[in-house]
């Protein structure tokens, strides 16, 4: 079987090292910069906050997938708002028979299929449809991932917490691709579980991204600075109700219980969550998937969200100036 994680930062290094010690198929990279030439000559290394160490070397480590032979899986481990540019290079890579799974945050770009209402791209994460159209959502697994992760140096990677990544057909179809990914994962220490409503864990995940990583992002603090600023985990609890109100509406039953009880395991918490990671390296942020995509959401709704408007304007003014930076 061939695999190819297409990004192999942080979370796609960690599934990287993990899935080629396990030995579950021949294992490719796509990565850049000096994190792939530190791969490619020294291989990648791998490291729990437990002190627990893995290494790894690839079949393939390349910065152009057109080098690579077609992929019986793709593990895409890049932001949202790099995606739409790579549909033509993942649809040239992948095997006839293959399935790309999205390792990412957020409302995914394939929400649509298989939905009664709503079949086509959603203009803020697909603006010219290149991967509805071109790539294709039938191709597409969902996936939802918990697992913490940052590149130290090139070439090094450290996990903190647990892996836990929930897969799921996008059309509900019972979990037989999706069942595939999460034995494989299994096997890798990766913990797979598979989901027949990929949508509501989605919703789940999304609570915790947005209750922490723009505000995170925004004040440049970990979790635990964050909720030691008065009124701001006030702020916090009120976009998570909110946030919880657009998942009802679109069917997902997350209660007002579940919005506070994430927020208080996120204000609890003390990570750095990715989002930061990119505002400190001066990297563009997943504005749209997080907060902007329910915010249109809402708005389609016509459900009010003053908290989430603010918050979601503020993170577009934080990315057009990393951008500006760039």
């Amino acid at each position: 079987m061939k695999i190819c994680v297409f990004g192999a930062g942080a979370v796609g290094s960690n599934v990287a090292v993990r899935l080629a010690d396990a030995g579950v198929g021949q294992i490719s990279v796509v990565a850049r910069g000096a994190h792939l030439a530190a791969i490619r000559s020294h291989g990648l290394s791998l490291r729990h906050a437990d002190g627990e160490q893995w290494h790894a070397h690839f079949d393939h480590a390349t910065d152009d997938p057109a080098t690579l032979p077609p992929q019986d899986i793709i593990l895409v481990a890049l932001k949202a708002a790099s995606l739409p540019a790579q549909a033509d290079a993942l649809r040239r890579l992948l095997a006839p028979d293959g399935v790309v799974a999205f390792l990412s945050n957020g409302i995914p770009w394939w929400w649509n299929y298989g939905r009664q209402q709503g079949s086509d791209a959603l203009p803020l994460l697909d603006p010219e449809g290149a991967l509805w159209n071109r790539l294709g959502p039938e191709r597409a697994i969902g996936t939802v991932i918990y697992s913490a992760n940052e590149v130290e140096t090139p070439g090094h990677v450290l996990h903190r917490g647990v892996n836990r990544y929930v897969f799921g057909e996008p059309d509900g179809r019972l979990p037989g691709r999706a069942g595939q990914l999460a034995e494989l994962f299994s096997r890798a220490g990766l913990g797979g579980e598979t989901t027949d409503d990929i949508r509501y864990e989605i919703w789940r995940k999304l609570l915790r991204n947005a209750i922490g990583s723009p505000f995170c992002a925004l004040t440049r603090l970990g979790s635990a600075h964050c909720a030691q600023i008065p009124g701001l985990p006030d702020i916090q609890r009120a976009l998570a109700l909110e946030m919880a109100n657009i998942a009802r509406a679109l069917g997902s039953p997350i209660t007002d219980e579940d919005a506070l009880r994430a927020a208080e395991t996120q204000l609890a918490s003390n990570g750095r969550p990715s989002m930061l990671q990119d505002v400190l390296l001066g990297r563009r942020i997943e504005a749209e998937a997080l907060l902007g995509q329910p915010q249109r959401f809402a708005q389609e709704l016509g459900i009010a969200t003053p908290y989430l408007d603010t918050v979601v304007a503020l993170l577009r003014g934080l990315d057009r100036a990393l951008a500006l930076d760039a």
